[in-house]
C-alpha cells in the first residue's frame, strides 16, 4: 500500500492524505483526471507518474518520472527519474506544493488515520496543525463537536472562529480525508443576544443558507443554540477577499476584474431566482472571496440577506456601494446589481468608490470619468448599473453579466 500526503510547510491547513492499494500508476498533476490533483500554477497538467517496479511475487519497489515543465525534486534534488524510498519527499516544481511518500509493505497493515501515534515533533510556534499528521496543536476552546483554534474576526452581530470539526475527522476514511473537518464557527455575540433584530438577523443568515446550493455560496453545515448564545457553521474558503488583494497586490487588469463581476453575477442570479428571491444587500470587494481552489468567487457574509417582499427593514450596506433605494431601507435585486459598478472600478483602481460620484443638477450620481483602462461602452454600463432609478438599470444578474460580457 502506498500513502501520500501533502504537506502545507506553514501549517496553516491540515495536510491531505491519498491511499492506493492496487494502482500501478498513481499520476499528478493539475488536470482532473490525475489520480492526485493539485490545483497550483506551478504544478503542470500531467506533472509526475509514480510507477510500481514489480521485482518478485511479494515485494515491490516504486519510482518517480518527472512530465512537469517546472520539474520535480526528490529529497530536495531535482530529478527526471528516480527511486521512491520510503519517507521520500517529493516536490512538484520549486516553490510548489510537497507530497511525503510512505510505503507499506506488508498485508496486515492499513492506511492509518492521520495523528495516529504521532508525537508533533519538530513544529513551528505558530503552526495550527502538525506538519506530520495533520491534527490541531492548540485549541482554545471546544463547543460540542467544534474545536476553536482561532479567531478570524469579529463584527457587531459576531465573532467567526476557524474550528475543526471533531467529528467529522473521526468519521472521515483515511483515504479521502481531503474532505476537509475544518468549518468557519459565528458565534453570536454577547451584546446581542438581548437585541431582537439581531436575533432574527442571525436567524435568518442560518436559514437562508441552509436552503442554498452553490460553489459560489458557502455551504451550510449546522446551526444550535448552546448556554443560550446561536452558532452558526459554515464551510471554510481557502482565499483571499478581493478588498485585501486589492490592498496588497493592486489593481487588477480590467479583463480579470470583468471576469470576477460576471461571476458575482452569475452568483447573485441564483440568489436572485429563489422564491422568493433573496437580497444579499451587503455586496463590496471584502465580501467577495477569490477560492484558491478553480480560482473562483464565493460570496461571503450573509448576515444582511433578506427575502423580497418582507417588511421594509433597517437600512443595511456599505457607502459608496449601496444604491439610494437601499440607503431608505427598502432594497430590491436591483440594488445588489448597482453594487457590481463601484466594486469594479475599485479593482482597477484600487481607489475608494467616493471618489468617482459627481453631483450634476440635482442629482448625485456614481460616474466613473477619467479612468483609462474603460472603454466608452463599459462607462456607459456601469452609469446604467448605477442610475438612481430602479426602473432604468439593467433588471436581472443575467442581463447585466451579458452586458459585461460583451467588453471582454
Amino acid at each position: 500500500m502506498v500513502t501520500l500526503t501533502l504537506l502545507d510547510p506553514k501549517a496553516v491547513i491540515p495536510p491531505q492524505r491519498w491511499c492506493f492499494e492496487n494502482e500501478p500508476v498513481i499520476r499528478i498533476g493539475r488536470s482532473p483526471d490525475n489520480h492526485i490533483v493539485l490545483n497550483s500554477t506551478l504544478v503542470s497538467r500531467y506533472h509526475v507518474e509514480l510507477r510500481r517496479i514489480e521485482t518478485d511475487d511479494v515485494n515491490s519497489s516504486w519510482e518517480i518520472v518527472n512530465q512537469g515543465r517546472n520539474g520535480t525534486f526528490l529529497n530536495g534534488i531535482l530529478i527526471n527519474q528516480g527511486l521512491l524510498l520510503d519517507g521520500s519527499l517529493l516536490q512538484l516544481a520549486q516553490g510548489g506544493p510537497t507530497l511525503k511518500f510512505q510505503i507499506q509493505t506488508t498485508m496486515a497493515q492499513t492506511c492509518r488515520p492521520l495523528g495516529a501515534g504521532c508525537s508533533h515533533r519538530g513544529n513551528a510556534p505558530q503552526n495550527l496543525f502538525c506538519i506530520h499528521c495533520g491534527q490541531p496543536l492548540q485549541v482554545e476552546r471546544q463547543i460540542r463537536q467544534y474545536q476553536l483554534l482561532r479567531p478570524l474576526g469579529q463584527g457587531g452581530m459576531g465573532t467567526t472562529y476557524l474550528v475543526w470539526d471533531a467529528a467529522k475527522a473521526a468519521r472521515t476514511a483515511p483515504a479521502q480525508f481531503q474532505a476537509s473537518p475544518l468549518r468557519v464557527l459565528k458565534e453570536m455575540n454577547a451584546d446581542m443576544a438581548a437585541i431582537a433584530k439581531a436575533q432574527e438577523l442571525f436567524e435568518r443568515e442560518a436559514r437562508i443558507l441552509q436552503g442554498l446550493r452553490h460553489p459560489g455560496i458557502p455551504q451550510f453545515f449546522d446551526y444550535f443554540v448552546e448556554n443560550g448564545k446561536k452558532y452558526l457553521v459554515m464551510e471554510m474558503i481557502q482565499g483571499q477577499d478581493l478588498e485585501r488583494q486589492i490592498y496588497q497586490q493592486g489593481p487588477v487588469n480590467l479583463k480579470q476584474a470583468l471576469e470576477w463581476m460576471i461571476q458575482t453575477c452569475q452568483i447573485l442570479d441564483y440568489l436572485h431566482r429563489q422564491h422568493p428571491p433573496i437580497i444579499h444587500r451587503d455586496i463590496k470587494p471584502a465580501n467577495l472571496m477569490l477560492r484558491h481552489r478553480h480560482q473562483q468567487i464565493v460570496v461571503l457574509d450573509f448576515g444582511a440577506v433578506k427575502e423580497f417582499g418582507t417588511p421594509m427593514g433597517t437600512r443595511i450596506g456599505a457607502e459608496g456601494y449601496s444604491a439610494p433605494e437601499q440607503e431608505r431601507g427598502q432594497p430590491v435585486t436591483q440594488s445588489d446589481l448597482y453594487a457590481i459598478a463601484p466594486t469594479l472600478v475599485f479593482l482597477v483602481t484600487g481607489e475608494t468608490p467616493y471618489k468617482f460620484y459627481r453631483k450634476r443638477g440635482s442629482e448625485y450620481r456614481f460616474r466613473p470619468e477619467g479612468i483609462p483602462t474603460l472603454t466608452p461602452n463599459l462607462q456607459a454600463i456601469l452609469e446604467r448599473t448605477t442610475h438612481p432609478q430602479v426602473s432604468d438599470r439593467y433588471q436581472t444578474a443575467a442581463e447585466l453579466a451579458q452586458a459585461l460580457a460583451s467588453c471582454l
